[in-house]
């Protein structure tokens, strides 16, 4: 899957593919959360924080794995 940077003290890089959200943190880990509507991805993206919308919106909301 693609990612793109963002801007973030956490995060590296996002990337999206038919409901799965891949999310890159700045210490390598890559994680993987299932079934995420694109509009959820669209909003992190466009975020003024990527890692309090992460926090916010997706940690502890959708199933995930690490790579």
């Amino acid at each position: 899957m693609q990612r793109q940077s963002v801007s973030s003290s956490n995060v590296a890089s996002v990337g999206y593919d038919e409901g799965t959200l891949e999310v890159e943190f700045n210490n390598g880990a890559v994680y993987q959360y299932f079934d995420v509507p694109q509009h959820i991805f669209e909003e992190l993206v466009g975020a003024a924080s990527v890692g309090a919308y992460l926090a916010a919106h997706i940690k502890g909301v959708y199933r995930y794995s690490k790579v």
